[in-house]
């Protein structure tokens, strides 16, 4: 089966120079808009597995094109940009993508990377598989099969990164987690990832299930280690 992947750059020569490399380099269903409106159209109706995304297009911010189709998708995004700093790759990840490749950049590594994401999600899959399709945690029940999380029976709204992210340390619950495993897990081994998009990441969950997010009582950092997730607060 091939894995299907949309690229969306407003430069032609850049869609296309990604298109032949991914041809001659594996089995993909290739679909490549423009602009935005033609993103948003094109991924609604191919569901691609991974979205190539230029964070700069003509007529609509990469960024909010990334919030608009995690609205209803859980596919790997990998921002492109001429942007190289923190402050725009954190703003890039907490927006739901799960990497940011910084222009100019080798089609060759943007092939890699793809291909990272697409071994991330089949493992992903294959576990999700072999698990238990609910947990309980504490006043947490998170649905894997249909990603949704309830905390006291009422429905919580979380992004794809942050509900992939508190699975898995749902499915370690009581064990302190190390933001290398986090990468590792839930963005990819060969992700270029900072250590703020980490904290960023777990600030917006603790936003969304702790009483009092500033005073965490079920995702609690363990100083110079990593996070841990409670099965009971006191």
């Amino acid at each position: 089966m091939r894995s299907k992947v949309l690229l969306v750059d407003d430069e032609k020569d850049i869609v296309d120079l990604l298109e032949e490399v991914l041809k001659k380099d594996g089995n993909y269903e290739i679909q490549k808009a423009y602009t935005g409106e033609q993103a948003l159209k094109i991924c609604h109706d191919f569901q691609p597995e991974v979205i190539v995304l230029d964070v700069m297009l003509p007529d609509m911010d990469g960024l909010e094109i990334c919030k608009k189709i995690r609205e209803y998708s859980y596919c790997s995004i990998l921002f492109l940009s001429s942007r190289s700093d923190d402050i725009d790759k954190i703003l890039g990840l907490s927006s739901g993508g799960d990497d940011y490749i910084t222009k100019p950049f080798s089609p060759r590594e943007v092939v890699y990377r793809i291909k990272a994401q697409l071994r991330r999600q089949h493992y992903n899959q294959t576990k999700a598989d072999n698990q238990s399709l609910s947990l309980q945690v504490g006043p947490l029940k998170i649905h894997k099969e249909s990603c949704r999380v309830f905390k006291n029976g009422k429905e919580i709204e979380l992004t794809g990164r942050e509900f992939l992210l508190l699975s898995y340390l749902a499915e370690n619950v009581n064990k302190i987690i190390s933001k290398e495993q986090l990468y590792e897990q839930v963005w990819g081994e060969y992700s270029c990832i900072c250590d703020n998009a980490i904290m960023v990441h777990i600030r917006h969950i603790r936003e969304k299930i702790e009483d009092d997010p500033s005073n965490p009582k079920q995702l609690i950092t363990i100083k110079g280690l990593g996070y841990k997730l409670r099965k009971d607060i006191d």
